[in-house]
């Protein structure tokens, strides 16, 4: 792009404190992901970085604020949710500033190391750090450091989604020199909390300081590359849900604002039951698969359970329910929804397996236990004589899951169990979930357990 007003270009790393300087941080407790808001008071002018699909919240904020939001920047192409990059220009006319190496499709002005953009009087001052993609950058504004995915608070960003894992890692290393090199009270603001699958072992808190994280953030302490990429590109974490889908679609022209959700008029598609799994066990739709909405990582979840472009019906318990619903569908790239049902015929059901059922019916060969939690939290403690199939890969296996036993599903608490069960119904295995309890409840009342060391570990 050709150099204007928005963007000068320096090459000292420096700091910038200004008093009027606005900052806001919003965080969606579903994906683990966060935005941030940042301006100049005075001027009446602020930017987003990293912007939801679900808008309407910073534009309450901006005019709560009286500010005037004026442009988007993205950290990078990110791989698990759909950005409102797309609505904020299509709706509001904002211009969106993205590193030129992110092969962006939509309209867009290029980012490049140094640049600064100008808010009123404040700077916000890209800086390239490739890693986690290769066109990844993060922002500097006043004393904080919007570290996007590269520095997360305890841990740092994985490196295998965009590039060969190594490569990737080498990258992030080169990376995250550079931004120690930033002043101990430097605020670390991340793109990701815990919660999220763009890295591991990552912490709740919403904000760090550089001093802390060079303390205590145990992969910035590996002073070599080499112990570096050994750390990182190990047992690979379960990759986004949809992420090529998500990718291409942040990628590519602007997705404008979804439709809303409205009475299907049939059941034509996937059925996606959103309702607690309790009232889903009680009765369902045939074939329909539950990913309870009261749930944690809702979007999540259904991702794994979804398949990209097949049309979902959803049967929520309320017209609010499924609007709710659909909501965090789109967040995670869901467009086609094609209503909710209103006059269910919930004609199958289950009945849920007990904790103190469990010991009489595996004593008996009863049933086929499948254990749907991920392998690291199957290696601290598992049943014996259990099987063991993440409940995220469960629809591809679908009918061949049968052996001739009722399955029984079982995680840490139910709620995997409760979609495990779902999808293997839908898929024409007799199952039933353990829907309280779970592991956790099964060694507090004495089960045996045994646990499963992985070489190297």
């Amino acid at each position: 792009m050709s150099r204007s007003a928005h963007f000068k270009k320096d090459s000292e790393a420096r700091c910038y404190r200004q008093p009027a300087m606005i900052f806001r941080q919003f965080v969606d407790e579903d994906l683990g992901c966060a935005s941030y808001l940042v301006g100049d008071q005075d001027a009446g002018e602020a930017i987003l970085v990293d912007p939801a699909y679900a808008i309407e919240q910073y534009v309450v904020e901006a005019e709560r604020l009286d500010v005037r939001l004026v442009r988007v920047l993205e950290t990078h192409t990110h791989a698990d949710h759909l950005s409102g990059h797309g609505r904020l220009a299509l709706e509001h006319g904002l211009p969106v500033s993205v590193h030129g190496g992110a092969g962006a499709e939509y309209a867009h002005e290029p980012l490049a190391d140094g640049d600064e953009v100008a808010v009123g009087s404040v700077r916000v001052r890209c800086l390239h750090t490739p890693g986690h993609r290769p066109e990844h950058c993060c922002f500097l504004a006043g004393g904080n450091l919007l570290s996007g995915d590269s520095l997360f608070v305890g841990s740092v960003a994985r490196p295998d989604l965009a590039v060969e894992a190594r490569e990737g890692a080498e990258g992030l290393f080169a990376s995250l020199r550079r931004l120690l090199e930033l002043p101990d009270d430097v605020r670390v603001f991340p793109g990701h909390v815990a919660g999220s699958l763009c890295g591991t072992g990552m912490s709740g808190d919403p904000s760090s300081t550089i001093g802390a994280e060079r303390a205590g953030n145990p992969l910035l302490a590996l002073s070599t590359v080499q112990e570096f990429v050994a750390e990182t590109t190990g047992a690979p974490a379960p990759r986004p849900p949809n992420m090529e889908r998500i990718v291409d679609l942040n990628r590519g022209p602007f997705v404008p604002e979804q439709p809303s959700i409205g009475p299907a008029a049939d059941d034509d598609g996937t059925v996606l039951d959103v309702r607690p799994a309790e009232t889903f066990a009680a009765g369902h739709v045939p074939g329909a698969m539950n990913v309870p909405l009261s749930g944690s990582a809702f979007g999540t979840k259904a991702g794994f359970v979804l398949r990209p472009d097949e049309p979902v019906v959803l049967h929520a318990s309320s017209a609010d329910e499924a609007d709710r619903a659909a909501r965090r569908l789109h967040a995670v790239g869901f467009l086609d929804l094609a209503g909710y049902l209103t006059d269910a015929g919930a004609t199958e059901s289950f009945e849920p397996v007990s904790v103190d059922e469990l010991d009489g019916l595996l004593a008996a060969g009863a049933i086929d236990l499948i254990d749907v939690r991920e392998a690291d939290e199957r290696d601290a403690g598992y049943i014996p004589g259990s099987r063991h199939i993440p409940y995220r890969l469960l629809r591809a296996y679908g009918a061949s899951v049968a052996n001739g036993r009722p399955a029984v599903t079982i995680c840490e608490s139910g709620l995997r169990a409760a979609i495990a069960a779902s999808v293997l119904a839908a898929a024409g295995v007799d199952a039933r979930p353990v829907l309280r309890g779970g592991i956790v409840e099964w060694e507090r009342r004495g089960g045996h357990t045994v646990g499963f060391r992985r070489c190297g570990t």
